[in-house]
């Protein structure tokens, strides 16, 4: 921890061994740091590896990760560098930095070949590691992926800059907090009291830990959330077969986006899921683990 990891108002503890030791997943030691990861399903199951998007870490899965183990699979979920309980490395967030991660990770749980399932941010990153990695990727599902033109929120694209950033999310932790919570629920398309309920304290505990916004700001800066269509180009020209869901009434990925994948990615079997934004496989988990569980098994 350094001096301006102090300077993020909020973040107050140390995320060590300590706190890993009372949760109910694991932990390993990759190139860049610590990673938290949970497994379930048959030791022997077809692996399955779900990759999360910008902010929430491995908890929006908490509909489908059971559900696909159910189903015989053998499901990891883990926490992207800076979110959850993963570490939050002093290096620059980018693209590299988390293929690298998914790739070391496979590696450390001699995982020989996976299927993997993305979302938002996630998904440029699973069309890129399955570009360097071919034959680690066997099948690869996308959920209302990042990687098109956003046209970001002025109070997200301000946090781009340098210095000030900092001073919103840092000496200003309340407005870097509302914003962060604010983008959050603008993912839902009619968010309960109870969703709220659930998501909040989940979303909030990893704040606590020194780096989370640090991480944020880099991520940013990296063009995490930029316009990238190389990696699905690429995708589109291999064989390996590809999922598309989509929520309909998205505006985070907007949903007219889907019509640029699916020319960039034509062997993709495609699902539109009406009543849903940005993330359909935690309001219509019905539906979405359906056709994730169809597609994994063929």
């Amino acid at each position: 921890m350094s001096v301006l990891d102090r300077f993020f108002l909020g973040e107050h503890l140390v995320l060590d061994a300590r706190v890993r030791e009372t949760l109910p997943g694991k932990t390993v030691w990759l190139t860049d740091g610590v990673t938290y990861y949970e497994a379930a399903g048959p030791e022997r199951g077809n692996p399955v590896i779900l990759i999360h998007g910008f902010s929430v870490p491995s908890f929006i899965w908490d509909r489908n990760f059971n559900a696909l183990a159910a189903a015989g699979f053998r499901v990891i979920r883990y926490d992207l560098f800076g979110r959850g309980y993963s570490d939050r490395p002093r290096v620059r967030y980018d693209k590299a930095l988390f293929v690298r991660q998914l790739a070391d990770l496979i590696e450390a749980l001699k995982i020989d070949q996976a299927n993997l399932v993305s979302l938002s941010m996630g998904g440029p990153i699973a069309a890129e590691f399955a570009y360097r990695f071919p034959k680690r990727v066997r099948n690869l599902a996308f959920i209302d992926p990042a990687g098109f033109d956003l046209k970001l929120p002025s109070a997200v694209k301000v946090l781009k800059v340098s210095v000030l950033g900092e001073v919103l999310l840092g000496f200003l932790g309340f407005f870097g907090t509302k914003t962060l919570l604010e983008t959050m629920f603008g993912d839902f398309y009619n968010p309960t009291e109870e969703e709220k309920d659930y998501f909040i304290p989940r979303y909030l505990e990893q704040m606590k830990y020194y780096g989370f916004k640090r991480a944020i700001l880099s991520s940013l800066r990296s063009g995490m959330l930029d316009e990238d269509l190389l990696p699905f180009r690429r995708l589109g020209e291999s064989e390996k077969p590809v999922l598309l869901i989509w929520g309909k009434e998205d505006e985070t990925v907007p949903f007219r986006h889907s019509e640029t994948f699916l020319k960039l990615v034509p062997q993709t079997r495609f699902h539109p899921i009406g009543q849903a934004k940005h993330i359909p496989q935690f309001e219509r988990s019905d539906v979405v683990n359906k056709y994730l569980i169809e597609f994994l098994q063929t």
